[in-house]
């Protein structure tokens, strides 16, 4: 077996560090042992597996519910016998099951606390994540200072966030067995990597891309993981694996005000994505046509004229992937390897909402030609295969079920979804105009000052703008009457505006 790694990474994201202090992580102690803590957690349900309990899932924000549809919509088995059939038996395998979902939008990007090295409040955070699954704590609202305590327990965790995996399950993991549970962590990079390995045959030299968040990509998470399952196969092809940091499509999506703000006709001084005067983050002026940019509608800022722009800022979530997809073609170019590129693993749980816009991108480079030569064609394969991690995600908890016999006949409308917002409670936050965690003050925190940064609440009107809720209902459609559902008619929402439609 001839395994070639090519990590070409923005230099800007160097890899995570970490001090003494920094792996210490107080937050497992005030889960466990100190009960003065609003993070500390009665795990005596756990005491026994109870199949009766639900499946918790988290992600940085809503990107995760990408894994969570996969799941929910997951059909590979027959339910009277749990018989594996290709193609199901048109019987959802998780139909009797429900689900608690959080999304901690509050400080997401994740991906981004490795530019400012903070990978023990990354870690923090996530630990954080898993504490609530576990527990039975939640808020009504943001506004709300008394906390409700009747959240129910799990029966197993997915980390549907690839940063999250790459950097803390091994500490969630550290945290449930020094808590004494058998509880089942499963993460999204393990089966990303053996979904892309399984479309290659033994004997082929090709190319990987791992197209991820950048505090994914400088944990070199996926690369770890493909050598390790490589070392498990006979391949004697070789396998060039490409890596590029979508730094701004995961903000972009969930509307983070530093990457993306629709009502600005003009550059901002908060921008924080790619521009032609950002130097670790270029948009290379030399190449601007490669981008092939959607400049209508205010989703490119610029000064200048579109002839000759200056200070470009991008505000569409279509230019950052068309950005990031010609970037991470360049990177192929200039190795000069030629071997082509067989897959891409969309390693960020926002990615596969817009599989159609990569798609697209790549297919225009395809086709791209300057002076009578094609730029990127002799680079790619005749079809690139788009992976999503969440499939594989779902087998995996699938199997873990079946064989601990904890399925159970509960009803998958009692799944339940939470967001975290910023505790205005606490005086120690920074709050920006529009109502979230000033930027410089999100990354800007220490890992062990343990507070509540955040509260978390049910999904709302309040909580999730209506574009985001647009792109829920259209592009996971069976999860969003799940939220709908939630909203209506759960107990915990009661405070809430029960009409969820989209008006």
């Amino acid at each position: 077996m001839k395994t070639k790694i090519v990590i070409v990474a923005l230099t800007f994201f160097s890899f995570f560090s970490c001090s003494k202090n920094e792996n210490e992580l107080k937050i497992i102690n005030s889960i466990l042992e100190d009960e003065s803590s609003y993070f500390y957690t009665n795990l005596d349900p756990y005491k026994k597996k109870d199949a009766k309990l639900p499946i918790g899932i988290f992600d940085s924000g809503t990107g995760g519910l990408t894994v969570f549809d996969a799941i929910v919509n997951f059909d590979k088995y027959r339910n009277t016998d749990r018989k594996y059939l290709q193609n199901g038996d048109s019987i959802k395998d998780f139909n009797e099951e429900c689900f608690i979902y959080l999304a901690d939008q509050a400080n997401m990007p994740y991906g981004n606390y490795g530019a400012h090295k903070k990978s023990g409040l990354l870690k923090e955070h996530v630990l954080k994540d898993a504490q609530f699954l576990l527990d039975s704590k939640y808020y009504e609202s943001g506004t709300n200072e008394v906390f409700k305590n009747d959240k129910s327990p799990i029966k197993a965790m997915v980390i549907a966030c690839n940063t999250a995996t790459a950097y803390a399950k091994e500490e969630i993991e550290e945290l449930i067995q020094k808590a004494g549970l058998n509880l089942k962590v499963i993460g999204v990079i393990g089966a990303g990597v053996r979904s892309a390995l399984s479309q290659i045959k033994s004997n082929e030299n090709v190319s990987v891309a791992i197209m991820a968040t950048a505090g994914t990509v400088s944990s070199n998470g996926y690369v770890n993981e493909i050598n390790k399952q490589l070392a498990e196969r006979n391949n004697s092809g070789e396998i060039f694996i490409y890596q590029q940091a979508g730094i701004g499509i995961a903000g972009a999506i969930d509307e983070a005000i530093e990457y993306i703000d629709q009502t600005e006709t003009k550059p901002r001084n908060l921008y924080k994505g790619p521009s032609d005067v950002n130097k670790d983050l270029q948009i290379n002026l030399k190449i601007l046509n490669r981008y092939n940019f959607d400049w209508s509608d205010n989703n490119i800022l610029y000064n200048g004229t579109i002839e000759n722009p200056v200070k470009i800022q991008l505000n569409s979530v279509k230019n950052y992937i068309n950005y990031h997809v010609t970037s991470l073609l360049e990177q192929m170019v200039k190795s000069e390897k030629k071997s082509k590129l067989k897959s891409i693993v969309l390693g960020c749980t926002h990615y596969p909402f817009y599989t159609d816009f990569f798609n697209k991108q790549i297919e225009f480079l395809r086709n791209y030609s300057e002076e009578g030569n094609f730029v990127y064609s002799d680079f790619l394969s005749d079809k690139i295969d788009f992976i999503d991690p969440a499939l594989f995600t779902a087998k995996e908890l699938y199997d873990y079920l079946a064989k601990e016999e904890l399925f159970n006949n509960n009803d998958i409308s009692n799944s339940e979804f939470y967001i975290s917002v910023p505790n205005y409670s606490n005086k120690n936050t920074f709050i920006d105009e529009s109502g979230n965690f000033e930027y410089d003050y999100k990354y800007g925190r220490k890992v062990n000052e343990i507070q509540q940064y955040v509260k978390r609440v049910p999904f709302s009107k309040k909580t999730i703008s209506k574009n985001v809720l647009e792109r829920l209902s259209q592009k996971i459609p069976f999860t969003y009457s799940l939220i709908q559902e939630f909203n209506s008619t759960n107990p915990k929402t009661k405070y809430l505006n029960r009409d969820f439609r989209i008006e």
